[in-house]
């Protein structure tokens, strides 16, 4: 149980610094919160890809733990997509908030299926 758990918090270690490293990226925006968008994006492709590849290959279950749970887990994240989309509502922008939850959720579910391919 512990190196299960070593191996999904050095996972998780790795993603949550991409995640970081992602959000400062100067990107000109208009009230729209691109970064996490494209963040999730890269997720979903990431996680598709680790699961096709780990498929075809039997990779080990600590290094799909690693990857899978510690990494995309730490990469992705809803509860910033969650609190992105109440401050949009919240301010009154529903249309931005409404194509944002669309976008987030489509161009997600099209990232994993893209990472199914190349993995």
């Amino acid at each position: 149980m512990f190196i299960k758990c070593l191996s999904v918090g050095i996972g998780g270690f790795l993603g949550s610094v991409l995640r970081y490293l992602l959000s400062v990226i100067p990107i000109k925006q208009i009230n729209y919160p691109v970064n996490t968008l494209f963040t999730n994006i890269i997720g979903a492709i990431i996680i598709g890809a680790v699961v096709s590849y780990a498929d075809r290959t039997g990779m080990s279950p600590l290094k799909l733990m690693l990857l899978k749970t510690g990494f995309c887990g730490g990469l992705t994240t809803f509860s910033t997509f969650s609190l992105e989309t109440f401050n949009l509502i919240e301010k009154g922008n529903l249309l931005l908030a409404g194509s944002y939850i669309v976008l987030s959720v489509a161009c997600s579910i099209a990232g994993v299926y893209i990472g199914l391919k190349i993995g």
